[in-house]
């Protein structure tokens, strides 16, 4: 099985980005399981695709291996586009998803339901060689729930309510899959992919 690197150590990344190689012969490792350190990679980018660029391009130069790298985040309308691509760094270094989600809900508590409507967004930069770079994009369009529903998920999932009226957390990894924003983005890498190997 080929093995492609993903310029991440986050499992739930790679347990999604598995699904959909993994029927191409294709395997998602980490940097860890290859034994990389890639560093700190400042990411300078203002959208999400800058930023995937900029971390697969680093992951790229230091190891030659095919590379996938991602940037996601959400864009709450109400908030003029925020967290968007601070999602990660939303409620200040070392916080947790509960601290993020929690100060989204915060700033939202006074806005009404017809104008809690955000979406997700994943940028995905797939570097096969030095000649082929893959750039695809994904969206899923919810709202803002009041409180925080489900158990699984992570980051902002138990905060965003999908047009089915549960929140991301609340979805199996299938519902998930079949629905959200890194899954649209992930099935257009696939069909990219195809065209290469």
């Amino acid at each position: 099985m080929k093995e492609f690197l993903i310029a991440s150590n986050n499992q739930h990344k790679v347990v999604e980005l598995n699904r959909i190689l993994n029927p191409l012969g294709i395997n998602a490792v980490t940097p860890q399981e290859c034994g990389v350190d890639l560093g700190d990679v400042e990411e300078t980018g203002t959208t999400f695709a800058e930023n995937a660029e900029i971390k697969a391009m680093s992951a790229y130069k230091k190891t030659s291996m095919p590379t996938v790298a991602d940037d996601s985040g959400l864009m709450v309308d109400a908030l003029d586009g925020r967290p968007g691509v601070y999602s990660a760094r939303y409620a200040g270094e070392n916080a947790t998803d509960k601290d993020r989600y929690t100060k989204l809900l915060t700033e939202m508590k006074d806005v009404p339901d017809d104008k809690r409507t955000a979406h997700f967004v994943s940028s995905i930069c797939c570097i096969l060689d030095d000649k082929t770079i893959i750039k695809v994009e994904g969206t899923v369009e919810g709202k803002i729930a009041y409180e925080p529903k489900g158990e699984d998920g992570f980051g902002y999932d138990p905060v965003f309510i999908t047009k089915s009226g549960k929140t991301f957390a609340q979805l199996s990894s299938d519902e998930k899959d079949a629905i959200s924003h890194r899954g649209n983005a992930l099935r257009k890498l696939k069909e990219e992919i195809i065209k290469y190997i």
